[in-house]
């Protein structure tokens, strides 16, 4: 089936996205390691986004002005793993556009958020980012992996402003409108969460509690991603973590800009059957287990846990399976910090 979200996040048992943010330190995963040395090109990129990494919440879209967001906001980052065909192709990412012609790799440390080939930079990076960082994980090598196979992105698909994966072309579709989708971090990555998920267990997400935690694991993702890419370079935080999508929340969100949090105190009873609203629920308790295991070991058995999830599965059964896995990997302190998270968040059974 396929699964799909939107930037306002519309998720159906036919298509799937969404975001959030954790709050905590800039790095996701501990003491950050040193950078490779950079052999690809060196693209254009922001830092997240224009504000997280500014701090600055009066920026808005402004019809996709270059003069819009300031030069503080952009670095410039190497390209890797591309397959030297010449375009945006590589190890873990393709990306095509529907809206403007190709980006050429000669040019990707120069375009702005004014050239729709920004977008595809953005893409391609950040999904390399997201696969990078499931790497360093281990899922690949000591752990299976996780959606360790080139993706398929598509860059203002219909021209509006939605943005899902679906499963029937393996593919993820970022739209326009507002913000437009691909210049936030957050949201890329939020995107390539729930293709994650589809490839541990496919067609997952079609029961409504099942779709709220491919939301909320999308939105955890997002901002775990984000947190140790601005670690790993040294790139500022200037806002909290536990927000997701500053930058593309701007036109429909109030300051400070979110389109969802991580840290917020919903429980299970609080449910009301929209999948991004009940994915906090679930978002909390992934975001506690950070707190008490540090994120290296929590997204291990976070990630790890979900290839025996079921494609319907309940809040509970993947509670279940989540603590069982921390007690193989890790016994049974990590364990019971897995099942303390669960049990704030009032879910039955646990």
């Amino acid at each position: 089936m396929a699964r799909r979200t939107s930037l306002g996040l519309i998720a159906a048992a036919t298509a799937a996205v969404a975001l959030i943010a954790p709050t905590g330190a800039a790095s996701a995963a501990g003491p950050a390691p040193a950078a490779p040395a950079a052999t690809g090109p060196q693209a254009r990129i922001f830092m997240v986004n224009p504000v997280q990494s500014t701090g600055d919440q009066t920026l808005t879209d402004a019809k996709d002005s270059a003069d819009a967001v300031p030069a503080s906001a952009y670095t410039l980052a190497e390209l890797r793993n591309l397959d030297g065909g010449g375009t945006l192709s590589g190890r873990w990412a393709y990306v095509g556009s529907s809206t403007g012609p190709a980006a050429k790799l000669a040019a990707v440390g120069g375009y702005n958020r004014g050239d729709d080939q920004f977008e595809q930079v953005m893409a391609y990076f950040w999904v390399n980012e997201a696969q990078e960082y499931l790497q360093g994980l281990g899922f690949g090598s000591e752990l299976p992996g996780a959606n360790d196979r080139p993706q398929a992105v598509r860059i203002n698909q219909y021209g509006a402003d939605n943005s899902f994966f679906t499963d029937k072309k393996n593919e993820i579709r970022f739209g326009k409108g507002g913000v437009d989708d691909a210049e936030d971090a957050e949201v890329i990555v939020h995107e390539y969460g729930h293709a994650v998920h589809n490839a541990q267990v496919p067609g997952f997400g079609t029961s409504p509690e099942a779709g709220a935690i491919g939301e909320a694991f999308g939105d955890y993702l997002a901002v775990e991603v984000g947190a140790h890419a601005a670690g790993r370079y040294g790139w500022p935080i200037k806002t909290e973590l536990a927000c997701v999508a500053d930058w593309d929340s701007t036109p429909y969100s109030g300051t400070p800009h979110c389109l969802r949090r991580l840290d917020g105190s919903k429980v299970y009873a609080d449910r009301v059957g929209e999948v991004h609203a009940d994915g906090e629920i679930w978002s909390r308790a992934l975001w506690d287990i950070r707190g008490a295991l540090g994120a290296r070991t929590a997204d291990r058995i976070i990630v790890n846990a979900q290839f025996g999830f079921a494609a319907d599965t309940s809040f509970a059964d993947a509670a279940r399976q989540t603590v069982t896995t921390a007690q193989r990997m890790y016994g049974t302190s990590a364990a019971d910090a897995v099942r303390a998270a669960f049990q704030a968040r009032q879910i039955p059974g646990i």
